[in-house]
């Protein structure tokens, strides 16, 4: 248990952060899990619910919540299913 008021204050900001961080990652995997059912659906509206998801991923590297190489992974596979599917 944190007892200076620096340390409360530390411990309310953590909280605030990672409510928002587990926010935006929400956002990021329901994004990503929309374009894939709509990929493995071939719904008309595909690019874009992928662009919407490559958008979120986008927003969340730059806000520091996920790491560019894993970002570029997300986007990389989504793309690679796309692809597939509409050969």
């Amino acid at each position: 248990m944190k007892r200076t008021a620096s340390g409360i204050k530390r411990k309310r900001q953590g909280i605030k952060r990672n409510e928002r961080n587990s926010a935006a990652k929400r956002t990021v995997k329901n994004a990503f899990k929309t374009a894939e059912k709509a990929i493995l659906a071939k719904a008309g509206e595909v690019k874009e619910l992928v662009n919407k998801a490559c958008s979120a991923i986008d927003k969340a590297v730059e806000r520091g919540i996920l790491h560019r190489n894993k970002a570029a992974r997300k986007k990389s596979r989504l793309l690679l299913k796309l692809n597939k599917a509409s050969a």
